[in-house]
């Protein structure tokens, strides 16, 4: 496993030297990313320094993570400084040979007993294998102290040692190019491609989607469905009335004739898991259970696309 570390000089003795507050932590919500792919990186400060609020968070964005851009906070000030890469990266439509090095949010606090947020995208360029871990270092300023989140384990040594380690994301490798085509057959019916969308941080509400095709002579029906990160789950129908988009829960749910295909996609009828208590976040695969009038309960997989997506399609954003 290759550790990749920015331009950064100064020891990890220094930077612990340096820190004048208690333990605290600043990590990536999430460890994995995709090879040759965008990234959501949200880096999560979970506590001030020793009783002082937070004021600014500087992220150094390491040589390979290409196209960084900050996600606007409100109430807060976005500062970025960009520079030339080491090298000329492919980018989504042709090549990129400078950027984002660094991004610093300011002007406005966290609580010290509170928990926030900051959010940016990136993509992990082809410099990055599967295996490779992306540390993104971090400087955690308050009004009274600051972390250094910026030590770099040596080879072989474990992250978990270290007093100040930079919040880390580990390369994995990338899905199909394509949608997968999965089917699950249950009895006379196949059910294909069950997908949800990611949805934003603190969202109560979630869609699922997937195409269900009945092979068989007798009818059966899709009344429900469940995600262990929703207290109940609904079939709906969107539909536009006067101009008007509306949302109906589908009483007694869907009949799936013999012979015949129905699929639930963004728009039309879909799966309403609500009183979410978790997001799903893009890249995930959710567990979950489809109930059907004759076939009973099912279990099924969700992959989870990005915000917005129209389908299980592969990664693409820019």
């Amino acid at each position: 496993m290759t550790t990749f570390l920015p331009g950064l000089a100064l020891g990890a003795a220094a930077f612990a030297a340096a820190s004048t507050c208690a333990v605290a932590h600043a990590v990536l919500e999430r460890s994995e990313a995709p090879e040759s792919s965008f990234y959501r990186a949200v880096i999560q400060i979970t506590h001030g320094c020793d009783g002082s609020p937070t004021t600014s968070v500087t992220v150094t964005v390491p040589e390979g993570a290409i196209g960084a851009r900050p996600l606007v906070k409100p109430g807060w000030n976005v500062a970025i400084k960009r520079g030339a890469y080491a090298r000329t990266y492919p980018f989504v439509h042709g090549s990129i040979a400078e950027g984002v090095k660094e991004i610093t949010w300011a002007g406005s606090s966290v609580p010290a007993d509170q928990f926030d947020e900051f959010v940016f995208s990136v993509r992990m360029s082809d410099a990055f294998r599967p295996g490779d871990t992306v540390r993104f270092p971090v400087i955690q300023t308050c009004e009274a102290g600051q972390y250094r989140w910026v030590e770099i384990p040596a080879a072989g040594q474990d992250a978990h040692a270290l007093a100040r380690p930079a919040p880390a994301v580990r390369i994995v490798a990338a899905p199909s190019t394509g949608p997968e085509i999965s089917v699950l057959k249950v009895g006379s019916l196949a059910i294909e491609q069950p997908w949800m969308r990611a949805v934003p941080a603190g969202a109560r509400v979630a869609g699922g989607y997937l195409r269900i095709t009945n092979g068989g002579s007798e009818p059966d029906r899709l009344v429900g469905a469940s995600i262990p990160q929703a207290g109940r789950g609904e079939v709906h129908e969107m539909s536009t009335e006067g101009g008007i988009m509306r949302m109906r829960e589908v009483e007694g749910g869907i009949e799936i004739r013999p012979g015949r295909t129905i699929e639930l996609k963004p728009g039309g009828f879909h799966l309403m898991f609500m009183d979410v208590t978790s997001g799903p976040k893009e890249g995930e695969a959710v567990r979950g259970t489809l109930t059907f009038e004759k076939a009973g309960r099912v279990d099924v997989t969700f992959r989870v696309s990005g915000l917005g997506a129209q389908g299980p399609a592969a990664e693409h954003q820019h």
